[in-house]
């Protein structure tokens, strides 16, 4: 092939030519000089994009497309690649940048106009990453109204339309992880999707964009106005879009048509975290690890929960091994019981004056089989409180919160609670708002048991100021109890009875009860009187102890409180049919006539043992039997023979002698031989 070529393809200069050859060409002589193929000297701009040989290859097949991009075949050696979002570019090479918002919780804000009209169909598009629960994403608006809000509401998308149509979406995003979500308007249609997937619908009245209408990203400019909307966002937006139509925070090199940005206020360029180990949050020696946007804490044993604020005190094992340790919300408690016996064992309390709370209940458990006996006594100028046991019931005497001239409250249990068994109470305000209320008293839930004050008082703060004292009236009055106290908390402070200085450690709460009286020896558990020893029960009765009251168990041959008297084994009537003889380690029946057993319960067979003789036959009767006689026997056991009779033949009747006897017809009377006697 010979010609003169001004140029291969297409001129550099020439914008009206076809488009620049795509091929391959062989063997191309001009003036019968080579020109193609021939190696170009170097630095020389003689060749541009040519290579060696003739590949007929799919470009598709060498996979040009970034970042998961879809490489679409566009003829001989042309490809086009379909980018996902957030990737841009003849590649999918480059990525919308992505704008942080509240960056060290700075409001921050973007406000993009809208420079045409979006038509019809509105869809709002983008990527959001956040922790925050709240916040307000963006708003489109124009001179008079705010058309469209979407914004958090605890974690989930909120859609709002027109100031009146709400919906929520049904998946959480505020994880920490990126989330597409979709809003469209159609019609009067919206939709929201996460990812592709719907979140709900709703019906709305139609609404129309503009030029020159709003849209405001992360807040509001007037950060009051963004609180109605819980607040500035604070997290990162990447890749918004309305319809197709992008809304850069900071342009990427690729031409893409964009809305322009008219204001950009400390919204920052990518998605870093803030440093949220900076504060050291992690408590009780816990190491901080940042996350995005948050942190974990590596707590240390015997720590637990996000920033190792619970301390597991009780495996620290605290409390000595008369009490059980009970984890409580700022420390622990030491849980035991105490006997109470005499005016030494009272025990005197205080505040720490470091109590905050309001004391509106009293709560405890106690055991005694005492009628009269004071449980707890605090007074506090013209205020105080007693809970005590009058005549076996338990009863709370308050005044508080009232001059002298106010009704004192009294509440009383409805059962008897001196039997020896462990009663649990609790005392509380029935309205803790008012500043007086009537007073409930609660004993052993299970039972159902409530009373209720006839007139109110106030709370218990006075306590809070109060001398209070445990098993008595003070340390020198009072009818002081005698038996066993449990828990004891008023407002739900404990009433310890350990001291500190018997613990292994101090309690960390602030606000305690403190106990005053020291020098006082405690006996720890809860024991009765020794009702047991020596051994009360008698003839070998078994003696329980009931708590300062026993009880014999007998053996089967004694009874009474002691085992003293001998059992009366005849009050049951025993013998059936028979009298009962009393009788050491049991009984015995004297049986009437026809009867037998122990109990004289089963009827003699008249029959066993009879004297029917000559293979007579025994026939009862009620306490008796006869003899059936055979043919050739007589007599009442059938022991007779019997003999051919006489017949006497007479004017009225004919009648026989039996055995031999004689017939007399003058009187017909039968005159029987010796041996034999009756009437025939």
């Amino acid at each position: 092939l010979h010609m003169h070529l001004w140029s291969l393809g297409r001129a550099a200069n020439e914008s009206n030519y076809p488009p620049a050859f795509l091929g391959c060409f062989r063997d191309i002589f001009v003036d019968s000089h080579l020109v193609l193929p021939v190696t170009a000297p170097d630095n020389s701009d003689a060749q541009a994009n040519l290579v060696v040989g003739c590949s007929d290859q799919d470009k598709c097949d060498d996979s040009p497309c970034q970042n998961r991009g879809r490489c679409v075949s566009q003829g001989w050696r042309s490809y086009m690649c379909e980018c996902h979002r957030p990737y841009e570019g003849n590649t999918c090479e480059e990525e919308y940048v992505t704008a942080r918002f509240g960056k060290k919780n700075l409001e921050s804000f973007a406000v993009f106009s809208l420079d045409d009209d979006p038509g019809d169909t509105l869809t709002v598009s983008m990527f959001i990453r956040t922790r925050r629960s709240s916040g307000l994403l963006l708003i489109l608006a124009n001179t008079t109204s705010q058309y469209l809000r979407l914004l958090l509401e605890q974690g989930m998308v909120q859609v709002q339309v027109n100031n009146f149509e709400t919906f929520v979406g049904r998946a959480a995003v505020n994880d920490g992880h990126f989330h597409l979500v979709t809003v469209k308007l159609e019609g009067k249609i919206a939709k929201l999707f996460q990812s592709a997937q719907s979140q709900g619908s709703m019906s709305i009245r139609h609404i129309k964009t503009h030029p020159g209408d709003l849209v405001f990203v992360g807040g509001l400019p007037d950060s009051r106005a963004s609180i109605l909307f819980g607040g500035n966002f604070k997290g990162c937006i990447q890749d918004l879009r309305i319809n197709s139509k992008r809304l850069q925070f900071y342009p990427i090199a690729t031409q893409v048509d964009s809305y322009s940005l008219e204001r950009l206020i400390n919204v920052a360029r990518g998605c870093s975290s803030d440093n949220t180990c900076a504060v050291n949050p992690c408590l009780n020696g816990g190491v901080c690890y940042s996350m995005w946007d948050d942190f974990i804490c590596n707590c240390p044993p015997n720590t637990a929960g996000q920033r190792c604020e619970e301390v597991k005190w009780c495996e620290l094992s605290p409390c000595p091994a008369t009490a059980i340790c009970q984890p409580h919300s700022q420390g622990f408690e030491c849980l035991s019981n105490v006997t109470f016996r005499d005016e030494s064992s009272v025990l005197h309390y205080r505040s720490n004056e470091k109590i905050k709370r309001s004391l509106t209940s009293v709560s405890l458990s106690f055991r005694t089989r005492q009628s009269t006996a004071t449980l707890l006594h605090a007074q506090k100028d013209l205020d105080y409180l007693t809970v005590s046991l009058q005549d076996s019931h338990l009863v709370m005497e308050l005044q508080a919160g009232a001059d002298k001239n106010s009704p004192k409250v009294t509440v009383q249990s409805q059962s008897p609670v001196s039997n020896g068994e462990w009663h649990t109470v609790e005392i509380i305000m029935e309205n803790q708002t008012f500043p007086k209320s009537r007073w409930i008293m609660t004993v052993d839930r299970s039972m159902n048991e409530l009373s209720v004050s006839d007139t109110a008082a106030g709370d218990l703060d006075f306590l809070r100021r109060a001398d209070i004292f445990l098993g008595g009236m003070s340390l020198d009055a009072g009818v002081e109890l005698s038996g066993c106290l449990g828990s004891m908390a008023i407002g739900g402070l404990l009433l310890p009875f350990l001291l500190d200085m018997e613990l292994n450690l101090p309690r960390p709460q602030e606000e305690q009860f403190v106990r005053i009286n020291s020098n006082t020896t405690l006996q720890y558990g809860c024991w009765g009187a020794s009702v047991c020893v020596p051994n009360p029960c008698l003839n070998k009765g078994v003696c329980e102890d009931l708590f300062d009251l026993h009880h014999c168990t007998c053996p089967s041959d004694w009874t009474g409180p002691q085992c003293q008297d001998m059992t009366d084994t005849c009050v049951s009537s025993p013998c059936i049919y028979g009298n009962c003889i009393s009788r050491p380690g049991g009984f015995k029946c004297l049986c009437e006539w026809g009867y037998s057993g122990e109990q004289c319960e089963v009827e003699v067979d008249m029959c066993e043992n009879n004297n029917c003789s000559n293979g007579a036959t025994c026939l009862k009767g009620f306490l008796s039997y006869s003899c059936l006689c055979p043919q050739n026997m007589t007599g009442h056991y059938c022991r007779l023979p019997h003999l051919p009779a006489t017949t006497c033949v007479g004017t009225r009747w004919n009648y026989s002698c039996f055995n031999g006897g004689n017939c007399s017809e003058a009187n017909n009377t039968c005159y029987c031989l010796p041996g034999f006697t009756g009437q025939w």
